[in-house]
């Protein structure tokens, strides 16, 4: 019987749908499921019976029932578009409030079938075709097509450019292209962006790690859902740490002039860091998804983090942090696509053996962690 955090225990959930794609290479497995948006659900390092590093809502699978505002499935990486507020938003109708009551995620990143075009052990691509409407009447047609691809050890150690060895991981990417099928876009009228989100397992000694650019404090946007308290958020020598247990909604955003295109967290309860890498081609652009008719529209961020907690209306969706990276806003013409890779890795090891990469890769040392 497998364990309910074990990769097993998620897989026999939807191992039946027909849309299931299960990606192997040894013992490192990612689950991906076309019904869901071609999401990843989850993924694991030691097979059936290692830890299941996304979080799945298994009750509202099992229920097969649609609920308002968003179906909160899970899934370690999804598919979603930008902006999500202000008057290009593609969440709200057009003169509604922005206000959760009227946040309606659109049905084409939320209870569609993409479907599947090809996939073998190591990779499988999606296509979808589809029209959408922002806050402001303007329509899209565009068309999608998502990869997601296992990565094998040489292609994680040189994009990570530390050594694996000894440690148990997993690592995929996502290659996801965005092509305007219908008029040209303009930016005086919203575009849209790719915008890809991970809901992970929390727990009460995990630790998200932003590093960012020093001097840029500033510029780094705590407030989405009220003002993160300072004892869930320290900013210290270049780096965020956000406290990721699921015990209280907040969100970041960190715009390009801030960023540094990494991020990553870290569960001591269980010893896994999990590391993002995604594509960054220097300061462009933004969409901005803030709930408000907004002054600078494209002022928007590049990565966000997010903790689940009770939202305005009393409700949780779930004991997950999240990950997120966004493409740049691009005025597509008619032909033209916009493309955007994120890679997710998952490593599981001694703390020994894990804060070397930390070290490595972020600068800080795991035992100088402020939740453990």
């Amino acid at each position: 019987m497998n364990s309910e955090n074990s990769f097993g225990y998620d897989y026999d959930l939807l191992k039946n749908d027909p849309t299931t794609v299960l990606l192997k290479q040894g013992n490192q497995q990612v689950l991906v499921v076309g019904k869901y948006q071609a999401r990843v659900m989850t993924s694991s390092s030691q097979g059936d019976e290692g830890f299941s590093y996304g979080w799945i809502n298994h009750e509202l699978i099992k229920s097969g029932k649609l609920g308002p505002h968003m179906n909160a499935f899970g899934g370690e990486e999804r598919f979603w578009l930008g902006p999500e507020g202000g008057q290009f938003s593609v969440y709200f109708k057009q003169g509604d409030p922005f206000i959760f009551e009227h946040w309606q995620t659109p049905e084409i990143i939320d209870t569609e079938t993409y479907p599947l075009v090809k996939s073998d052990k190591q990779k499988a691509l999606f296509h979808k075709d589809f029209e959408i409407t922002n806050y402001s009447g303007t329509k899209f047609k565009v068309s999608l097509d998502r990869e997601v691809a296992l990565l094998n050890q040489a292609e994680a150690e040189n994009l990570l450019q530390v050594s694996l060895d000894g440690i148990s991981w997993v690592g995929y990417q996502t290659d996801n292209v965005l092509k305007n099928t219908g008029d040209d876009w303009s930016k005086s009228t919203g575009v849209l962006s790719i915008w890809l989100l991970g809901m992970m397992k929390a727990s009460d000694q995990n630790t998200i790690l932003i590093p960012y650019q020093k001097g840029q404090e500033a510029a780094i946007n705590a407030a989405y859902f009220g003002q993160i308290p300072a004892e869930r958020l320290i900013k210290k020598d270049g780096m965020l740490y956000f406290k990721a247990d699921a015990n209280s909604r907040g969100k970041l955003g960190i715009p390009p002039k801030a960023l540094i295109p990494l991020a990553a967290s870290y569960d001591a309860a269980n010893h896994i860091l999990t590391i993002l890498q995604f594509d960054y081609q220097g300061e462009q652009e933004y969409v901005n998804s803030m709930w408000e008719i907004q002054e600078n529209p494209y002022q928007g961020d590049a990565l966000n983090a997010y903790n689940d907690g009770k939202n305005d209306t009393g409700t949780q969706m779930g004991k997950f942090y999240e990950l997120e990276s966004s493409s740049p806003a691009i005025a597509l013409a008619h032909g033209q696509s916009l493309r955007h890779v994120q890679r997710t890795f998952h490593l599981e090891g001694s703390e020994e053996q894990l804060d070397q990469v930390c070290q490595k890769l972020l600068g800080i040392k795991l035992a100088d962690l402020p939740w453990k």
